[in-house]
């Protein structure tokens, strides 16, 4: 009678334990998934803004009276190996340069890239909500994976430690992290 109930004391112990497995397992899973359906949106606003700023550049070409490509730099970025998120500072650095040449050229009242422009400004909001929500989840990711026992689970199905949208490394030595 003794050997019976250590027994079920002890399957006791191991369906909770397996419980708490699967229950953090698909927790992780799950963060996972909402992190890179982020990068998918991500991903998508960035070739949209990177098309736009296109168009707009090439629209801008046309009124200007000098042959000066400005939009150079930017007209190579499709074929650069980067980071989204360079990528984002890159196009948000093209996306200034537009707007101050349509204002230099006085093309504010240009419909075309007035609706281009209002275009991107939905992109960028659509870029703002998709990087927050990366970074949300990647904060409880990084939370599950740095805690025991989570992290036993974290590292035996290969998860490690996330950087944010922006790179930076909350647990590194680098103060210059939150510098522009």
């Amino acid at each position: 009678m003794l050997w019976l109930s250590i027994f079920l004391v002890i399957l006791i112990i191991v369906c909770l334990m397996g419980i708490y497995y699967a229950i953090n397992f698909n927790k992780l899973n799950d963060l996972k998934t909402k992190i890179h359906e982020a990068e998918v949106i991500i991903d998508e606003a960035l070739r949209m803004k990177y098309d736009t700023l296109m168009r707009v550049s090439n629209h801008i070409r046309k009124h200007m009276d000098s042959n000066k490509n400005y939009f150079k730099e930017y007209e190579k970025l499709n074929n650069t190996n980067m980071t989204n998120f360079d990528m984002d500072r890159k196009l948000n650095e093209g996306y200034t340069l537009i707007l101050k040449m349509v204002d230099d050229l006085k093309l504010n009242e240009d419909e075309e890239i007035v609706a281009e422009i209002d275009k991107i400004k939905r992109l960028d909001e659509k870029l703002t909500a998709a990087k927050n929500y990366y970074n949300k989840n990647t904060s409880e990711e990084n939370a599950i994976v740095r805690k025991f026992p989570t992290n036993i689970i974290a590292s035996i199905h290969g998860f490690k430690v996330k950087l944010f949208f922006d790179g930076k490394d909350m647990d590194d030595e680098i103060i210059d992290d939150f510098k522009m």
